[in-house]
């Protein structure tokens, strides 16, 4: 085999056999194969290509030409997924899909993404359906390696047909099958290690020590003794908390082939990651995974029968990544650097600082030494997903199928908790703990279809009805019990049958018993059994492939709701117009190869709350202190105390869906020979009855029922561009899109028109700081605006001679200005402002291939713009917590700054407020990697593939954040994002690996 490249005049010679075949090709035209029949002039003219509009995507029940999609759709390729390595699917996907946003709620291996498909629509559950060949699944159970597509039903009219879980959008994931012909062994492998890209600036020693000593000055406190800080320590708690050359690894081996009548295609994979933070001995992750699909054609293709399975066994084990009081990164900002990792004051035998006969603070702690003492924790879960299909066709065109599966799984959770002691704040010295929880359970899909394709001379028809029942069912067990056996105390042997504890009485200081401490706890029962049933149809209908009209309605039954509110309702409809098929766009054809119109509508709805939310539940308690109400006494003395029931919740028969519904315009189109592809949407969506916990008065007396109220309008338009083209050699593509998303809360049926957030969560006391209201977007930053800082005692006395209020009591220069928003003279809530929030207006991303004879290079990026990070490392109602680098920019007299205050303390200038927020806009190369296939220089039949490869993922990150990573998804509620407490950051990777194809 041989080959040439023409001219630019298009030009060429080339030497072959009179009897060879020459093959013509060139990016964004068809192919020719024209033998050469001992032709010595050669001239061949190029049509343009379009056939990839022929290729079929994945659509609910079924697949479709691309051609003929009408609604908002895309796909991502497996092997472009395969080829980023990442752990899970969902970080390959990340500036590839424009309108799905994707962000870490953490670096910790194994933990979960954060999706938003056009928009946050919910103060519930916002994330998408998973459906993993045709079954409701987990996507971070499947191994990247096994995924043939992804494809994303982003508007209402694409995700209908799945009713009533598809308010959140759709995400399809379709896993490899075999191929008839010659088979195919794989090899693939990587190994790399994790670094943390950057470190938070901490005060060091000395600069902490001038920080605590001007802090006292400015409170009016004498100055410490500075023989205090003598002998003290200089640790940089931070950069402490982290390991450098943590591993990642990835080993998968696979075999598929067939024949005309069968086909087959098996994996068997291994992934490990090493967490950045204390490494694996505190955060690991391992994920064991077999795959095996199969389909067989009987009778002259009548029936073909198959299954898919997907078996994944996930060990992994974690420090805490939650709120300030779960969270053990957060630990480390407000510890001094006066305090020693390591000394031998530690009167359990431990090598860590107890701090709690420190002369400067006893309440320091160690927080290096409580991640690596109480870290003890471990999940296995076992997961199996797997079906079993036939498709009859007992006429031509009508295909008849029926699929069984099931999502199967069994966790296994064991804690210990030992004894330690880090200050007067950080210990545990009355008793170790061990805890040991099991759950399994099984989720049984059964779908049934009925497909008729037909024509009517240029006039095709496709009508799909079907029907799916959908049953789950679980159990759990739990136990936990104190006092492990004393020659057994260790990690190692931390199990229940290990624990000696007894209840024992309690008795007060005359002897008489007034209780009972319980010791060991045991629970267990059956999950609540839930049901659904569904009916579904779509008609779709093109004339010529020219105009095209596609129908769906589907009706689900779920036992979640009471009876008269039991069935929704949900349908769409949605067109297509291929406009360059008409004549008026004949003349444009050597510029435009293809244009198509597209509009839908639809409605999809969401039943995303627990069961029986409609009922009022009796709860059955024994005597127990922690639930009063639980029990009833009859009598004097212990004992008398009778088991009691009472209502868990006010009962709200009314509840029902939650419904949104989207309208949606497109443009997909073509150009220069389809070297230019584009595609465009604008949309608007709107959710509405949103299942949201009522307000409710503390008298009355238990739980708040589920009401519906409360709607978000999410309007946006969204870019997608890709060139592909060849340059001798050199192919290359080059891919980029963007997203706008703008989201406003309508109507919140409550006395204030507000839901609200938590507080509590930022430091100590702190108050409420994020809420959904009327007229803006879902979990806003709600909190003062600032003007500056006081310069003066004659600029504070201007303040306030304008009307303007001040928020501290004995204000000075240097303290905060708080707008008084409403110049009432006061600063008080009615002050508070929209800050901003964690949701970008804007994501974007763009992907570059280069591809030079055997060489290969990637560059992938992704980014966000117009979000706020929340960010909150100190405790202020502790005074001698320590602070970032960033107090170094303080005010300490007249103009040496406008922004930082100075330091006191107490938190009187730290209320929340607009100092609290920075951009969160980024631009993040995810992925760099080259590599070269050595396969043509072993010229070994057998070997089709033999590349190797080095890659860097989260090479760089372009950012005015000051924090370890700007990509926040974590919130201290499901529906707010960009709150940095401690944020577990993304580590920076560099990978070496092989492909081995056979």
């Amino acid at each position: 085999m041989n080959g040439t490249i023409t001219q630019v005049d298009g030009n060429y010679s080339i030497e072959v056999r009179d009897d060879a075949i020459l093959v013509f090709s060139f990016i964004g035209f068809e192919s020719q194969e024209i033998p050469v029949n001992g032709q010595s002039s050669i001239n061949v003219q190029l049509s343009d290509n379009i056939t990839d509009l022929d290729e079929v995507v994945v659509v609910g029940y079924g697949v479709q030409k691309k051609k003929l999609v009408t609604g908002a759709t895309l796909q991502v390729k497996g092997e472009d997924i395969e080829r980023m390595n990442n752990t899970s699917p969902l970080q390959a996907l990340q500036g590839r899909t424009p309108g799905v946003n994707i962000s870490s709620t953490s670096g910790q291996p194994g933990a979960d993404m954060k999706v938003t498909i056009r928009g946050l629509g919910t103060v519930g559950n916002a994330g998408p359906l998973y459906i993993i060949d045709g079954i409701e699944g987990d996507i971070s159970t499947i191994a990247p390696s096994d995924i043939e597509s992804i494809d994303v039903l982003k508007d209402a009219a694409s995700a209908a047909i799945y009713g009533s879980q598809a308010a959140n959008g759709v995400v399809l994931v379709t896993t490899k099958t075999g191929k008839a012909g010659k088979s195919q062994v794989t090899f693939d492998t990587y190994y790399g290690i994790q670094r943390v890209p950057r470190y938070t600036d901490m005060l060091n020693r000395n600069e902490y020590i001038a920080i605590m000593q001007e802090q006292a000055a400015n409170s009016g406190a004498a100055l410490y003794n500075p023989s205090i800080f003598d002998g003290t320590s200089d640790t940089d708690w931070v950069e402490q908390m982290f390991v450098d050359d943590a591993v990642t690894q990835n080993y998968n081996i696979g075999l598929s082939g067939g024949s005309e009548s069968s086909i087959y295609s098996m994996s068997l994979n291994y992934t490990g990651q090493e967490g950045v933070v204390g490494g694996p001995d505190v955060s690991n992750y391992e994920r064991y995974g077999f795959r095996l699909n199969t389909e067989h054609k009987l009778y002259d293709d009548v029936l073909k029968v198959g299954q898919h399975l997907n078996f994944s066994y996930i060990m992994r084990n974690g420090v805490q990544v939650g709120n300030q009081y779960s969270n053990t990164l957060r630990g480390a900002f407000g510890t001094s650097p006066l305090a020693p990792v390591f000394s031998d004051n530690n009167k359990y035998d431990s090598s860590y600082n107890d701090t709690s006969s420190s002369q400067w603070y006893d309440g320091d702690g160690n927080p290096y030494g409580h991640m690596m003492t109480n870290s003890n924790n471990e999940n296995d879960d076992q997961r199996l997903l797997a079906d079993v299909y036939a498709e009859l066709e007992p006429i031509e065109n009508l295909a008849l199928k029926t699929v069984f599966g099931i999502n199967y799984y069994a966790g296994e959770y064991r804690s210990y908790t030992p004894l330690y002691r880090f200050s007067v704040y950080s210990y545990n010295e009355d008793h170790t703990t061990v805890q040991q929880n099991m759950s399994k359970g099984h989720t049984l899909t059964w779908t049934n279809t009925a497909t008729y394709n037909f024509e009517v001379g240029d006039h095709r028809f496709e009508v799909l009805g079907g029907m799916e029942s959908i049953q789950y069912q679980g159990m759990r067990v739990q136990g936990s019990n104190w006092d492990l056996l004393e020659q057994f105390d260790s990690w190692d042997y931390a199990y229940l049958d290990n624990t000696t504890g007894q209840a024992t009485l309690v008795e007060d200081e005359d002897g008489n018993i007034t209780g009972v401490t319980e010791k060991r706890n045991v629970e267990g029962g059956p999950e609540v059994k839930a049901r659904r049933v569904s009916y579904f149809a779509r008609f779709g209908y093109n004339f010529k492939e020219k105009y095209m009209l596609n129908a769906t309605f589907r009706a689900d039954g779920s036992s979640k709701f009471q009876e008269s509110n039991r069935w929704g309702y949900f349908p769409s409809v949605s067109a297509g117009w291929v406009m360059s098929e008409e004549s008026f766009l004949e003349d444009a054809g050597d510029w435009m190869n293809y244009l198509k119109l597209r509009a839908s509508w639809g409605q999809v709805g969401n039943q995303n709350i627990e069961n029986f939310q409609y009922a009022s539940p009796m709860i059955i308690t024994n005597y127990d202190g922690d639930y009063p109400a639980g029990y009833y006494l009859f009598g004097t003395q212990l004992g008398s105390n009778v088991k009691g029931a009472y209502p868990g919740r006010l009962a709200n028969a009314g509840v029902k869906w939650e419904t949104s519904e989207q309208i949606n315009v497109g443009i997909d189109a073509r150009f220069l020979h389809s070297r230019l592809g584009a595609n465009i949407d604008y949309y608007i969506k709107t959710t509405k009855d949103w299942l949201v916990e009522a307000p409710i008065l503390g008298t009355a007396g238990t739980g708040a029922p589920f009401i519906n109220g409360g709607d978000v309008k999410n309007t946006g338009i969204e870019l997608a561009l890709n060139w592909n083209d060849q340059i001798g050699d050199l192919r290359y593509s080059l891919s980029a899109n963007g997203a706008y998303n703008k989201n406003e809360v309508g109507a919140i049926p409550t006395e204030d028109g507000i839901i609200h957030g938590e507080s509590n969560m930022l430091y100590d006391n702190s108050g409420e700081f994020y809420r959904a209201q009327n007229g803006h977007a879902i979990g806003y930053f709600w909190g003062f605006e600032t003007a500056g800082i006081f310069q003066n005692e004659a600029e504070i006395q201007w303040w306030r001679d304008s009307g303007n209020g001040i928020f501290q009591p004995n204000v000075k220069p240097g303290d905060v200005k708080y707008v008084d928003q409403n110049t009432d003279g006061k600063i008080n809530e009615d002050d508070k402002v929209d800050l901003g929030n964690g949701m970008p207006d804007f994501t974007f991303g763009f992907n570059v291939n280069l591809m030079y004879k055997n060489f290969d290079f990637n560059v992938t990026a992704s980014g966000v713009a117009g979000n706020k990070i929340v960010q909150s490392y100190r405790n202020h109602a502790n005074k001698k917590a320590n602070y970032t680098s960033a107090i170094l920019n303080r005010w300490t007299g007249e103009g040496t700054s406008n922004e930082m205050p100075r330091v006191t303390d107490n938190n009187v200038n730290w209320s929340f407020s607009d100092l609290y927020l920075q951009d969160g806009d980024f631009l993040r190369i995810s992925n760099i990697s080259l590599g070269y296939d050595f396969s043509d220089l072993i010229n070994w039949k057998y070997l089709s593939q033999l590349r190797f490869y080095g890659q860097v993922q989260n090479a760089f990150t372009f950012t005015k954040y000051d924090g370890m990573d700007p990509e926040v998804g974590y919130g201290t509620s499901d529906w707010v994002s960009g709150v940095d407490l401690g944020y577990y950051p993304r580590p920076r990777v560099f990978l070496l690996g092989v492909n081995v194809k056979f």
